[in-house]
Formats: C-alpha cells, sequence, structure tokens
C-alpha cells in the first residue's frame, strides 16, 4: 500500500507480500482492478477462460462484493440459475470516498488471500 492515510507499516508489509504472491504466479506485477477480477473469478468457480465484456465486468462486480461482504457492505445472497453469486448491498454501511474504497478493498484482499 504506497503509503496511503490512514495505513500501517503492517498493512503496507501485508500488501507487498500479496503483490510478490501474484508476481511470483502470474509473472508480473497485477494492478488492483486485475486482482480484483481474479478474485471474481474464483467466486465463480468455473475453469472457463473466456469471457465476454459484460461477464468480465460482470467479474469485477462478485470480486468488489466478495470482498466488501468480508467488511458487511455486501451480503451474500445466493446464487442464480446459471451458478453466478449474487449479493445484496449493506444499505446502513457509511459511504465510503473512491479512496476509503480503494484502502478497503485492499485490505480485504490482504485477508482473502490470506484465507487461502
Amino acid at each position: 500500500m504506497e503509503k496511503e492515510a490512514g495505513t500501517t507499516e503492517q498493512d503496507e508489509a501485508a500488501w507487498k507480500e500479496v503483490m510478490a504472491f501474484f508476481e511470483k504466479r502470474f509473472g508480473k506485477k497485477p494492478d488492483l482492478q486485475s486482482i480484483i477480477f481474479l478474485v471474481g473469478h474464483r467466486e465463480l468457480g468455473r475453469h472457463q477462460v473466456k469471457f465476454s465484456k459484460e461477464q468480465k465486468q460482470d467479474l469485477m462486480h462478485v470480486g468488489v462484493c466478495t470482498l466488501l461482504s468480508k467488511a458487511g457492505y455486501y451480503a451474500y445472497t445466493g446464487h442464480d440459475e446459471e451458478g453466478w453469486p449474487h449479493f445484496e448491498y449493506n444499505r446502513e454501511m457509511p459511504k465510503l470516498s473512491a479512496t476509503e474504497q480503494e484502502l478497503l478493498l485492499k485490505k480485504m484482499i490482504i485477508q482473502y488471500i490470506q484465507s487461502l
């Protein structure tokens, strides 16, 4: 985590470990969007390689919802008939700025990767 406000040295070290994990696995450093996509792909649970543009957007949504559900922002509601996970937004949670959301996503990615 690039010395953002609200991060600790422990957070930054954990983020570097996550980035090293992905770099070792895929041979290059991913960006935040790529990691969110990979989380969504893993949560979908298919070994599908090719996706339409709409499906890629859906995978990003699944990734964000999965990660933010760990912080109470979304609740998993089940899978549809095609096997896609669905979530419901928790309107009682405080709104996040783009910076706050990015920071929270990074923290949730750290937890997600550490739980594998």
